[in-house]
């Protein structure tokens, strides 16, 4: 069975990025996933100390909810992460979560000495964001973040559902469209990593 891990990053929990999020899980259940669904808001997560205790053992120092969440991503096929864009990246929630993985990173570059650009994706990411704008470069800085990051887990980016001009709360209950996209997005994806796993 494909396992996915669905990371929720909006500071709201019925955000138009966790609407959107909900129904590619919606999808991705549908075509026999089985997925866990994490709510960054509701983790007891710790900012990144740059205590560089990672650098003996590839492990981070601080213990809290962040090592749950990573070895649930670490043992998935699939990871989905959505995260409203603010100030050209992703929400505080998900960026305190993300700097934590330094520790992945650490380990992967550093301790395992895996050469830059050299590894083999083992895991698919998929990307949802919404932006309150219709600027062209609206998520330029958010993408390289997330490619970067699912750099860390052996990820690719598979996919982004990305979209302008949603702010506030329920702004995307005008738009059906973008909910059925993500929707498809997430059977999509799963058919895709049965594939893989075939």
């Amino acid at each position: 069975m494909v396992k996915i891990v669905a990371v929720y990053g909006s500071p709201r929990r019925k955000g138009n990025t966790s609407l959107l999020l909900q129904r590619a899980v919606e999808g991705a259940r549908e075509e026999g996933a089985e997925v866990r669904e994490i709510h960054l808001r509701d983790q007891k997560i710790s900012p990144c100390l740059e205590i560089y205790k990672c650098k003996e053992s590839g492990e981070c120092a601080i213990k809290d909810d962040f090592q749950k969440v990573r070895d649930l991503m670490l043992d998935s096929d699939g990871i989905m992460l959505a995260s409203p864009i603010f100030f050209y990246t992703v929400s505080a929630h998900t960026k305190i979560f993300m700097d934590r993985f330094q520790s992945g990173w650490v380990r992967k570059y550093w301790i395992d000495k895996v050469p830059f650009g050299k590894w083999q994706a083992v895991r698919k990411g998929l990307f949802i964001s919404a932006g309150a704008t219709k600027g062209k470069k609206l998520f330029d800085g958010v993408l390289l973040t997330v490619r970067y990051f699912l750099d860390v887990l052996d990820a690719e980016l598979w996919k982004s559902l990305l979209f302008r001009e949603l702010d506030l709360q329920g702004d995307v209950l005008r738009h059906p469209e973008y909910l059925e996209e993500a929707y498809q997005t997430g059977r999509e994806m799963v058919k895709v990593l049965q594939e893989e796993k075939s």
